[in-house]
């Protein structure tokens, strides 16, 4: 069997796009990958072009290993996001070639189920809360989440943070966190994200603060590219951390773990360079005791790709999932979309991802500008909307 060739689909929405790559054989078979881009789209695409040309077309699409090598180093440039995430979508592709063409899910290739007893993987909200930020709305909110029957959510509540966080912008931050905790009750989980905003002395004051809400986990409590300054949060708050999801290359963990500053990493597959890689990455996150929970703000395919690696990962946690708050309609794309019930996916044994693009219905969301700043006025609406730069 060989590679005759891919082809590329945008799903956009206001403030994501999701690049979808079919990988084509000279056997008929089809294999789709995914991953979402922030302002890149455009260059993944052209990348994409090139690299068919240069690395995939007329490769062998059981040789997975060979493929991600040339790709990520048959250009001798260092590879970086967009290189790393063609690779993923490729890759994932790939291996969903490989299980149909074997008639077994991706997981059991990758060494079976981790708990051969119970099949299912947690999952966690996100994208739930795009409403005025207000207690009253964001407990409303946050109570419809646990109607729709997820036992664990994610939020942002500091607003447009950096750096510091002034007294009324803490005391309306700790407003929100705490109506949530009350919307959601002490038996389901909360998990606090800071998106890399703060100065660790803010982020060591916030998380303190913070605790009599129980948060599972800090996320991103300070940019990602000071190891030391995270180290300094860890050692001084009462929760785990979390980080991960800025990172492209899986060597470039060796000294997050080094540095003992992580609890939890969160690789997204996407970015990461694929299943393998992001599997190859757990592993060695297990040998520092580490549990994993990916990063994922893609659709269907993708949240697919992430649970082959859940299914078949010892330490791994939870899965974020945006796709039944933010921009649900996307499910359509895809038959088969992964879906949560009572706060869990449940690991499918269909061949390969378990999912089908459809080409028809992707057609339907066009690529957007799919504008996104963190440091925006009401960011946390997702809905495209320009609302000044980060001061």
């Amino acid at each position: 069997m060989r590679i005759t060739g891919i082809s590329t689909h945008v799903v956009g929405t206001p403030w994501r796009n999701l690049t979808h790559v079919l990988v084509h054989t000279d056997e008929g078979l089809t294999g789709v990958g995914e991953t979402r881009m922030l302002g890149h789209t455009d260059a993944l695409l052209g990348y994409l072009r090139e690299a068919e040309v240069n690395h995939i077309a007329g490769s062998d699409p059981f040789a997975i290993e060979d493929l991600v090598r040339r790709m990520k180093y048959g250009d001798y440039g260092r590879a970086g996001e967009i290189v790393m995430s063609g690779i993923a979508c490729v890759e994932m592709a790939c291996w969903d070639i490989k299980g149909k063409a074997l008639g077994v899910p991706v997981w059991q290739l990758l060494g079976g189920r981790a708990n051969a007893a119970d099949p299912r993987i947690k999952a966690y909200a996100n994208g739930w809360y795009t409403v005025e930020r207000t207690p009253e709305a964001f407990h409303a909110a946050a109570r419809r989440v646990i109607e729709r029957g997820y036992r664990a959510l994610k939020l942002d509540p500091f607003g447009t943070g950096s750096f510091e966080l002034d007294h009324a912008e803490t005391t309306r931050s700790l407003a929100l966190v705490e109506a949530v905790r009350d919307a959601i009750g002490e038996e389901n989980e909360l998990l606090l994200e800071m998106h890399g905003r703060f100065s660790p002395a803010t982020a060591i004051r916030l998380a303190r603060e913070m605790e009599p809400f129980r948060p599972s986990w800090l996320e991103e409590p300070v940019p990602p590219e000071n190891l030391k300054a995270l180290a300094k949060v860890a050692a001084r708050v009462n929760m785990p951390v979390a980080t991960g999801e800025r990172i492209h290359d899986r060597i470039e963990f060796r000294e997050l773990f080094e540095s003992q500053a992580v609890d939890i990493i969160q690789p997204d597959v996407g970015h990461l360079g694929g299943i393998s890689e992001t599997r190859k990455l757990a592993a060695t996150a297990e040998t520092h005791y580490v549990l994993v929970a990916p990063h994922n703000v893609g659709g269907s395919v993708l949240t697919a790709a992430n649970l082959q690696v859940a299914g078949c990962t010892p330490n791994f946690k939870i899965l974020e999932h945006f796709n039944d708050f933010a921009d649900a309609e996307i499910k359509k794309v895809v038959k088969g979309a992964p879906e949560v019930v009572d706060g869990y996916f449940t690991l499918s044994d269909a061949p390969g991802l378990g999912v089908e693009f459809d080409v028809d219905a992707a057609a339907e969301f066009p690529q957007q500008r799919a504008h996104f700043d963190l440091w925006a006025e009401d960011w946390h609406k997702r809905d495209g909307a320009p609302r000044g730069s980060r001061p």
